[in-house]
């Protein structure tokens, strides 16, 4: 299933190893897709009764076009940054590389996370939405349907509801989107210089249509390692 969006470690909780059933007991309830597995090989995340809810995690992700930075909101997502360190901690992420690039006048992403590079893969589990009711309307939207994912927010690509699993989109540029991804972080002043070089580089021409707005980024992006290195 293609999941796409339409149109110092000190500090970091840690708990016991998830279950080995096909769902995790606690709040975020983690469930194994058996018809779409993982990628690469991870358990399912550890799911305590108490997900920390509470600080930030920054994240180091130095790629093959410059340092990509990244500050994780517990607050925002527990469950998603939950997910997210626990595949960085299983270097899921490490060596992959950023397969999609959007330049349409109301979507500006970059979409990263999934180790075949297809936009069809994932980590062999999903997890509940945590969706955002604080972004303001899209002034391009009359119907008020549409909310502002401005530029810098980091969310989650799915492919419907509730379907998160590793991927996930960076905003280069004020999108307008139904709110229906969450966000859990930002990207830091560094990392919006890359994502702009990156934009700036275009996107990979095909036969069939010699200027797109969505495909492969021509600068071949690569996360090279993603950690978390320091929580507050």
């Amino acid at each position: 299933m293609t999941t796409a969006i339409l149109a110092s470690t000190g500090g970091i909780a840690t708990a016991a190893a998830p279950p080995s059933s096909a769902v995790t007991h606690g709040p975020c309830q983690y469930t194994k897709t058996p018809d779409e597995p993982a990628a690469r090989p991870v358990p399912l995340p550890p799911d305590p009764r108490h997900t920390p809810s509470r600080g930030t995690v920054d994240v180091a992700v130095p790629t093959s076009q410059g340092p990509l930075p990244l500050r994780l909101d517990r607050a925002k997502a527990p469950c998603t940054v939950q997910s997210f360190l626990h595949l960085a901690r299983h270097q899921f992420y490490d060596r992959t590389v950023c397969h999609r690039l959007t330049a349409y006048p109301t979507l500006k992403v970059l979409q990263c996370g999934d180790p075949t590079g297809t936009g069809e893969g994932g980590p062999g589990y999903k997890y509940k939405d945590e969706l955002p009711v604080d972004l303001p309307p899209a002034p391009t939207d009359p119907t008020g349907a549409r909310r502002v994912y401005a530029r810098g927010l980091l969310a989650m690509a799915n492919a419907g509801p509730n379907t998160n699993g590793s991927q996930f989109f960076v905003v280069y540029g004020d999108s307008a989107l139904r709110p229906n991804y969450t966000v859990f972080g930002t990207v830091g002043a560094t990392g919006l210089d890359t994502l702009d070089t990156i934009a700036a580089g275009g996107i990979q021409p095909t036969p069939e249509d010699p200027a797109p707005v969505d495909g492969t980024p021509t600068l071949h992006t690569e996360l090279l390692r993603v950690r978390p290195v320091h929580s507050s």
